[in-house]
């Protein structure tokens, strides 16, 4: 892993940067860490190179364009285009194009965003939280058996997988209505395939043989039904949304924003509340229409930038940042596959997946937490350890201790589910398990009827390098406080920007 970070820490530093048509700036044009101010165009070329506990390593290419005009906004842009192409050692893509302006419509800010992410191993670990099993040695297969707990146990290592590719297509506008408070609206469509895992294609080359045991050989053994393929059994899924389908949305609310910089801000607010209302005109793959699945949620975030210590220079040195939020479904029924996509005013990054990964709750399992509602917070502070140049371009290094949170809110009735897609023939979940020769608690706690309403914690520590206060690459370690959200000590996840 080190070898991997080396490389992508040297394609940071060196990359290949051009400036066109730029105006020199005056000696007296420095920003607020006494640094001259970047001018007209500002691009460079990187290789997508990046790890994810949940996706694996990464491999592709980048650009983030920046035009900052005479520089007098700096270190605001006037207009940014990011592209990016890549692909992951999990069998997981990103082609994505996104455009973000607060000039081309004056008085106005404009976000484009148009993303497409095939995914043949989408995470899934069944609903409510706690109130699902999580079972390690059901996926956990090693090339040496020897390092597995319990090999005998072992099902298959896309158990806890589906097939998912979502196309995003999104437009979304903001205006003032007075100083910082601000009015949105958006347009877009969420496109979703989904599938049971692709077992020949996984494969590859790899035969797999029944006379052997399962954890003595690479090959997925295509006869083990996966968690997603037994909530189709047991009625938790309805076959209306299986196969999944095409929402487009409206939303519409309001920000307050005294933030001084939104990429890494120092201090100020960020408020927002929002509706989103999505439809469900048509499903994937010819099913019948999911006109059932048009639903309103509600969007609510609190962040708050807090400056903690600045050096005699006047350079912020330590701020403390936390953000809570919550999503909810206050109308309708939204589909399953949707309950895990956070929504958001402005896309800004390539994954909106909560709750669990190193998009919301770094450290657990990603989509650990799947729910009609739920609520989060991430507290975290920033250290801003050093501040360096290279050739034009200006750098820093900064930590950041950070204890993240995630709740449900709005459970689902396992009951009701069952009851409504098999059409009343069973009437509770046990007694559609047990139809299927399964064990109950094998896959449900019954411990306590209030595990779904258990807190899920992790903690960690993150590692920022940023260039230009702009373009900033983020390395984040974080650890779960229960195993049921994760029985590795740890998930480590190499990212751009931010979290919040």
């Amino acid at each position: 892993m080190k070898r991997y970070l080396i490389l992508l820490l040297a394609a940071l530093l060196l990359p290949v940067v051009a400036d066109a048509k730029k105006k020199e700036p005056k000696p007296q044009e420095v920003d607020s860490l006494g640094r001259k101010i970047k001018t007209g165009w500002n691009f460079g070329i990187l290789p997508s190179v990046a790890y994810d506990a949940d996706y694996g390593f990464q491999g592709g290419v980048l650009t983030n364009v920046y035009y900052y005009g005479d520089g007098s906004q700096y270190p605001e842009y006037i207009h940014s285009l990011y592209l990016e192409a890549a692909y992951t050692t999990k069998h997981h893509g990103i082609f994505r194009f996104n455009y973000d302006s607060k000039y081309l419509i004056p008085g106005y800010r404009l976000t484009l965003d148009a993303t497409y992410l095939p995914d043949a191993m989408c995470d899934f670990y069944g609903f409510n939280g706690f109130e699902s099993q999580y079972n390690f040695d059901w996926h956990n297969w090693k090339k040496n058996t020897a390092k597995m707990a319990h090999p005998e146990e072992y099902q298959s290592r896309v158990f806890y997988k589906y097939k998912r590719d979502l196309i995003r297509v999104a437009g979304d506008i903001e205006g003032t209505i007075y100083k910082d408070l601000k009015w949105n609206a958006g347009l877009g469509v969420l496109g979703y395939i989904i599938d049971d895992c692709d077992i020949n294609m996984l494969n590859g080359k790899n035969v797999f043989d029944p006379t052997k045991e399962r954890y003595e050989q690479k090959a997925l053994d295509p006869s083990v039904q996966g968690l997603y393929d037994k909530y189709k059994t047991w009625g938790l899924i309805g076959a209306e949304e299986a196969r999944g389908g095409w929402h487009p949305y409206v939303r519409a609310g309001l920000t307050y924003d005294t933030r001084d910089k939104r990429q890494g801000p120092n201090k100020g607010l960020y408020i927002d509340a929002f509706f989103t209302y999505s439809a469900a005109f048509n499903a994937a793959y010819g099913q019948q229409a999911a006109a059932g699945y048009n639903h309103l949620q509600f969007n609510f975030t609190f962040r708050h930038y807090v400056p903690c210590y600045t050096d005699k220079n006047g350079i912020n040195r330590i701020t403390f940042a936390y953000r809570i939020g919550t999503q909810n479904n206050i109308a309708g029924n939204s589909p399953f596959y949707m309950n895990n996509y956070m929504n958001t005013l402005f896309i800004q990054r390539v994954y909106y997946e909560g709750l669990g990964g190193g998009n919301s709750i770094r450290g657990m399992m990603a989509n650990r937490i799947l729910a009609n509602g739920f609520a989060f917070a991430n507290v975290e502070f920033r250290f801003r350890v050093v501040n360096f140049d290279i050739g034009r371009q200006h750098f820093f290094i900064g930590l950041n201790p950070f204890f993240d949170l995630g709740v449900i809110t709005q459970p689902y009735n396992l009951d009701d589910l069952v009851a409504l897609h098999t059409n009343g023939t069973y009437t509770t979940l046990k007694q559609s398990v047990a139809a299927t020769g399964e064990k109950y608690e094998d896959y449900f706690n019954t411990t306590n009827d209030k595990n779904a309403y258990m807190p899920h914690m992790t903690a960690g520590l993150g590692l920022k390098i940023g260039m230009n206060e702009n373009f900033v690459l983020s390395a984040d370690w974080g650890m779960p406080i229960n195993k049921q959200d994760n029985q590795k000590w740890a998930n480590f996840y190499v990212k751009m920007g931010y979290l919040f």
